[in-house]
């Protein structure tokens, strides 16, 4: 099936295997382009997660398919100028093994379009709602990630079908990022218009995702309730499981986090500290066995997860859905 994302990525099923930290390991990127979806590289969850130096990676990544692959660029300025020299060294050398698919976040994409024009690259943008799907559009995005409220990890405060009828006039590709977890929803979202979709719980619950056996388990026990929205984590909405760690910690920021986060100067303060604590809560979390401690991302498509299989296979499965 062609559509706008399918010519601009290079790829042959409308499918994309969301970045994830700290999910995104090496094979399950390979695995999913060279099914003919497109893998998208998390440059943190290589190097911290994953332990591979970004060229390297990338490089193991090319010795596994040599179909296109993607790099995740987050431009959040409360991360700070160190890091946000280090991801724009990370998009030079992506560049350079020959990556043209990039997928921005959590900031002003402006500077990635300008640098990844020359070489032909294209940038789709994460958008919630009509204000960032406009800014989105007017610093140069190719196409737009539309994140519900069924997504997991970070998500938005609308369905599918609302961000759809939404955004559809800006005449930029859409791809539904949230709540898809079979084929058959797959599809019912490229009937609805939306140029491609966006996975992420799905390809966690793979045989070549590196996350712990008891992290898949809970996906496939889990079921639409289960997975609810935490301040406590990010300092944002964030998507998780429900455990017994997560109802003792609460899902509401407490005052002194509250008024920091709508404060204009002190938000990118406190959302720094959030991103660096829950780095290592949830990297723990996801690559070690249930513990006290259990802090799982996941979407409402876990409703339609009942088991793990292949990478390539979840994509082959979406793509006969097409048929």
């Amino acid at each position: 099936m062609k559509t706008a994302f399918t010519e601009a990525a290079g790829i042959e099923v409308p499918l994309i295997c969301g970045a994830m930290y700290p999910c995104s390991n090496p094979e399950l990127v390979a695995a999913v382009s060279e099914a003919g979806g497109i893998g998208i590289v998390q440059p943190l969850s290589l190097v911290f997660v994953h332990k591979r130096e970004l060229r390297a990676g990338l490089r193991e990544i090319r010795s596994l398919t040599k179909k296109p692959v993607g790099l995740n660029v987050l431009t959040e300025k409360s991360m700070g100028s160190v890091y946000a020299k280090r991801m724009s060294q990370y998009l030079d050398v992506a560049l350079e093994e020959g990556v043209r698919f990039f997928v921005t976040a959590l900031g002003n994409p402006r500077w990635v379009v300008d640098r990844v024009r020359p070489a032909g690259g294209v940038v789709y943008h994460d958008v919630i709602d009509r204000r960032w799907a406009e800014k989105a559009a007017a610093e140069g995005a190719h196409g737009l990630i539309c994140v519900n409220r069924r997504a997991g990890g970070h998500l938005g405060k609308k369905s599918p079908e609302e961000l759809w009828a939404e955004l559809q006039d800006l005449k930029l590709p859409l791809v539904c990022a949230g709540g898809v977890g079979s084929p058959a929803e797959f599809r019912s979202m490229l009937d609805l218009g939306y140029s491609g979709v966006q996975c992420g719980t799905r390809f966690i619950a793979s045989t070549e995702c590196t996350a712990h056996a008891d992290y898949k388990n809970a996906i496939l026990g889990a079921e639409e309730d289960d997975i609810v929205p935490t301040e406590r984590v990010t300092g944002v909405p964030l998507a998780v499981i429900r455990t017994p760690f997560i109802e003792r910690m609460g899902t509401k920021a407490g005052p002194i986090g509250r008024w920091m986060l709508t404060g204009r100067r002190t938000k990118h303060w406190i959302r720094g500290w959030y991103s660096l604590r829950s780095a290592f809560r949830l990297k723990d979390a996801s690559m070690k066995g249930a513990t006290s401690a259990d802090c799982w991302q996941a979407g409402k498509s876990v409703a339609t997860i009942t088991s793990v299989e292949a990478a390539g296979e979840i994509v082959r499965s979406f793509g006969s859905a097409l048929d």
